[in-house]
């Protein structure tokens, strides 16, 4: 069981109220800011490029970090991830962890016990799991992103920003009981769409670091690169949070859906299936280089992306296959320069760190090598195209079951779950209902190839009742969600902003 603590103290409501007062007004600026980038991407600065600056000096906990896996902030979750050997573990307030209040009271209250190492659980069926207090794992946190807001916890009569709460309430709770265990506050920011917004990440870190009496830089901070924009201004993002960054991540499937939200019905621009959207393609192998470009040469780590693979021990061939795509995936991403990567299972761990151990030959990074090949954004939008200007039946049926499934668990407070032998987070269903608005709604909309006919509504509709025949357990609310979401004329930015003010208590 959870500890009851008591969660909101005097000392933290202040410091709540304190960065609504001083930063909530520039943070909706900055949202409304974002529109001006369907119409120009942000442009790099050559000054700041052609100076000589770096970003403040690792600590230890920090300089190796082959392996991370990552899950939502749940107590079972967070004990297992402690104790599967991965370097840190990055618990998920965000998306894989959807905005019930209940659920982030209880993220809260288990990040508390886990930064104390005293954390335990209590199964349904009666089993006990227990945190052992001297994990070695490095925890880390992904607070909400600027966009999103926390309705249960209004201030002078508006709710506050989603951001701002998750991340004072787990600093002012952990940032010294985790600096004593011998790490440190450590946090990833998400969803970030510029320097200026990178500014304010970094003003708001600063007023909790002084507010909780921390030296500037006990806060340290991964960037997720995964927005179309942020890629355009990755040196940039670092420059602003140089106090406290530590690396760059990649994101796949959310700047994937970044990439459709930027263009949306542009009519050089349309997107084949998501299973051929991989790292191989060129414009995804650019941006993969400029996110270990970027980082290593301002001295923060590169890390890479997810191997969202769920092993099943009853299916020793399924394994095998994915082990192999496992292998092959982390191996590119070694030899493009990163320097750790993600994982979705506990079972994936040994096989990712052992590729970085055998490559790295023992160091703990390879954030000295820095690609010499300059930042080229054309090659960010050297884009396929549609293979005889058409889609495949099933690529367009199996995004819209993955909708629909994802959609029916996040409205019943599930934000990881497990779809076809893959953990899949809100990133998933993004781009998944993303590719279906895009093709719905191109000003050329494409060809089904079995069909010989264009992308309509009454395909989806087919679709969705075919899904709903399928599987029994898909709501009729996440029907109604997803054809809101693909249907709406106008694109709709997040769907965890919707959702929340339209279908969560």
């Amino acid at each position: 069981m959870v500890e009851e603590i008591d969660l909101f103290p005097k000392g933290l409501l202040a410091l709540l109220r304190t960065l609504h007062r001083n930063f909530e007004p520039e943070r909706r600026y900055l949202i409304r800011a974002r529109r001006k980038f369907l119409a120009g991407l942000p442009s790099v600065s050559a000054s700041l490029r052609d100076s000589s600056w770096q970003v403040r000096p690792l600590p230890e906990p920090l300089r190796k970090r082959h392996v991370e896996i990552t899950g939502p902030a749940e107590p079972k979750i967070l004990i297992n991830a402690l104790h599967s050997g991965a370097d840190a573990f990055m618990a998920d307030l965000e998306d894989a962890l959807t905005p019930h209040w209940e659920n982030q009271l209880r993220a809260q209250k288990a990040l508390y016990q886990a930064a104390r190492g005293r954390l335990s659980f209590q199964s349904a069926e009666g089993k006990v799991y227990q945190l052992d207090p001297a994990y070695s794992t490095t925890l880390m946190v992904r607070p909400r992103g600027l966009h999103l807001v926390e309705r249960h916890f209004p201030i002078e009569g508006q709710p506050i920003a989603a951001s701002f709460f998750d991340t004072a309430t787990f600093l002012y709770h952990n940032a010294e009981a985790l600096l004593q265990r011998g790490k440190g506050p450590y946090l990833y920011l998400p969803k970030i769409e510029s320097a200026a917004e990178a500014r304010l990440w970094e003003e708001v870190l600063s007023a909790c670091e002084a507010y909780l009496g921390l030296p500037l830089g006990a806060v340290r901070v991964t960037v997720l690169i995964e927005t179309f924009p942020a890629a355009f201004q990755m040196e940039e993002i670092l420059f602003e949070l140089r106090e406290h960054v530590a690396g760059l991540n990649a994101g796949r499937w959310d700047y994937l859906f970044s990439l459709i939200k930027t263009y949306q019905r542009r009519r050089d621009f349309l997107l084949p299936e998501r299973e051929k959207l991989t790292m191989d393609q060129p414009f995804m192998q650019a941006y993969a280089q400029e996110v270990v470009r970027a980082a290593h040469r301002r001295g923060a780590l590169a890390i890479g992306g997810m191997s969202a693979f769920i092993p099943d021990r009853r299916n020793p061939d399924l394994n095998a296959r994915a082990l192999q795509q496992v292998t092959k995936d982390k191996t590119r991403e070694i030899a493009q320069g990163f320097d750790g990567a993600w994982v979705a299972h506990p079972d994936l761990v040994p096989v990712v760190k052992s590729l970085f151990e055998k490559s790295l030959q023992g160091a703990p990074n390879q954030a000295a090598q820095v690609p010499t090949e300059p930042f080229n954004p054309q090659r960010l939008q050297d884009f396929p195209t549609l293979e005889d200007g058409a889609l495949s039946l099933e690529g367009i049926r199996h995004n819209t079951e993955v909708a629909l499934l994802y959609l029916s668990s996040w409205l019943q407070g599930q934000g990881a779950v497990a779809l076809f032998h893959l953990m899949e987070d809100t990133a998933t269903a993004e781009i998944a209902r993303a590719q279906l608005w895009q093709w719905l709604h191109a000003e050329e909309p494409p060809l089904v190839k079995e069909k010989g006919v264009p992308v309509s509504h009454a395909l989806y509709e087919h679709l969705i009742e075919e899904a709903q025949a399928r599987y029994p357990t898909i709501l009729p609310q996440a029907a109604r969600f997803l054809r809101e979401l693909v249907y709406s004329p106008v694109f709709i930015p997040f769907l965890t902003s919707y959702g929340y003010s339209r279908y969560l208590p």
